[in-house]
């Protein structure tokens, strides 16, 4: 069974790149039928903090990611030591006695020489003697992947054939002189434990999948598929990170940004598919392809999310929004003709509380001109109205009074809502229904 990953750090709050990478993998396994896992990736227990792992988990969910499972590297451990012992069996990982400055001096030597600056396996070199002796000198060991030097090759979801020298790399080190890990092992170890069969994530990491590729084969046989996507970046192409405030996904909910429209456009950008609202993410998903995604930029605007977030809210039928309405304290008979009353008119969906407040509530309305007004109550007609009463009675002020246009309509939109625009009056004025309108078109509060 297809089974994916999102393996975010909880160092700090997600942004609109990490959905990114989130909805690619969530549609990708929905779309083939398969799970969702959400991996906290939080080996860094200094950086990692429970309230943003909290965070993370109520942020995939408004966005309507909801994991099959939840993992914590920070629970793993014996798996990876059993990993690493492994790994020291076979000799493929070995100790490195090298300092940060003694490596970095010889990376600049090998530079000035016009040699690539790759590990040179001095390490490997070293007697027991040898290794002792820097162990007596209270040097502490790091501890390298030996690679194979071979060229490794994968067919990418996005990128298409693609290959490494894995000769041109050098060893990578998997575990620090205090005994912590890097990304590299437990990423692999856990990928290989919970049955991973596809790895989609950014390409900043293609450069890793050469080595990730020999652990794989090391460890368990066989790797999963690879598909790295182009990254998300600013308009001006700064990439983003967990410090971007306004682009968390806390901070675009906190602004009353539609999730379906991060889903839109954290997916469809950067793709031969153009950004357009949906109304769910199963909409979404049986359009989502990898090999839509271009290997170019991949370039968002925030007024484009903004703009894109009132169109979705725009072509939600009431049937999707029913229960935020009533969290609104919009509810009863008229509910669902409000909300196609209104919904072409919101920019965000806490605007319904003003227009509501306008058909439901006490408004003082905006007189501009008393006796047109007066002249506009006496032409009112009595109830029912429908979708016509607008029609008709506008019909007959015009014949009465011969205004027309804004000279017309304006102070009867003023008397009615007290606002200079909005919704259509058509659909409006059922709502508001004759006691209230006749009271505003006299100048009463109602």
């Amino acid at each position: 069974m297809t089974r994916v990953r999102f393996a975010p750090s909880p160092t700090g709050r997600i942004h609109i790149g990490n959905a990114r990478t989130a909805f690619f993998n969530f549609l990708f396994a929905k779309k083939n039928g398969g799970s969702f896992v959400l991996r906290f990736d939080d080996t860094d227990l200094e950086r990692s903090k429970e309230e943003y792992a909290q965070a993370i988990e109520v942020d995939l969910r408004w966005m309507g990611i909801d994991p099959d499972l939840i993992v914590r590297q920070s629970q793993r451990f014996a798996l990876y030591d059993a990993a690493a012992q492994k790994l020291k069996d076979l000799g493929r990982l070995y100790p490195c006695y090298e300092t940060a400055d003694e490596l970095d001096r010889r990376r600049k030597r090998q530079i000035a020489r016009g040699v690539p600056p790759v590990y040179d396996r001095a390490a490997l070199k070293l007697t027991d003697d040898e290794r002792a002796a820097m162990a007596a000198q209270g040097r502490k060991a790091h501890w390298r992947f030996r690679l194979e030097e071979r060229t490794m090759h994968w067919n990418d979801l996005v990128r298409g054939e693609s290959h490494i020298e894995a000769g041109s790399l050098s060893d990578p080190v998997l575990i620090r002189e205090d005994g912590t890990y890097l990304y590299t092992l437990p990423s692999v170890v856990d990928d290989i434990d919970l049955g991973i069969t596809h790895v989609i994530r950014g390409e900043d990491h293609v450069t890793n999948t050469a080595v990730q590729i020999q652990l794989f084969e090391t460890l368990a046989g066989t790797a999963p598929i690879f598909g790295h996507h182009n990254l998300l970046t600013t308009a001006s192409g700064e990439g983003l990170s967990k410090r971007s405030g306004s682009l968390s996904i806390g901070g675009l909910r906190d602004a009353g940004i539609e999730p379906l429209a991060i889903a839109a456009l954290a997916t469809l950008t950067g793709s031969s598919d153009a950004v357009h609202p949906v109304t769910s993410l199963q909409e979404l998903g049986e359009a989502f392809d990898l090999s839509h995604v271009s290997r170019g930029a991949a370039r968002f605007d925030e007024n484009e999310l903004a703009t894109l977030s009132a169109r979705t809210l725009h072509g939600l039928p009431f049937a999707l929004v029913s229960e935020r309405l009533a969290e609104a304290g919009i509810a009863g008979p008229k509910a669902e003709s409000f909300w196609a009353a209104v919904r072409g008119n919101l920019e965000t969906f806490i605007d319904v509380r003003v227009w509501w407040h306008v058909v439901d509530q006490t408004i003082d309305p905006v007189i501009e001109d008393t006796d047109f007004c007066a002249e506009a109550l006496a032409l009112l007609p009595d109830e029912p109205y429908d979708a016509q009463t607008w029609s008709r009675w506008t019909g007959a002020i015009k014949e009465k009074t011969g205004r027309k246009g804004k000279a017309l309509f304006h102070p009867l939109r003023l008397a009615l809502t007290g606002k200079e625009s909005g919704p259509e009056l058509a659909q409006l004025l059922p709502l508001i229904g004759k006691i209230k309108a006749a009271a505003r078109l006299s100048g009463q509060s109602s």
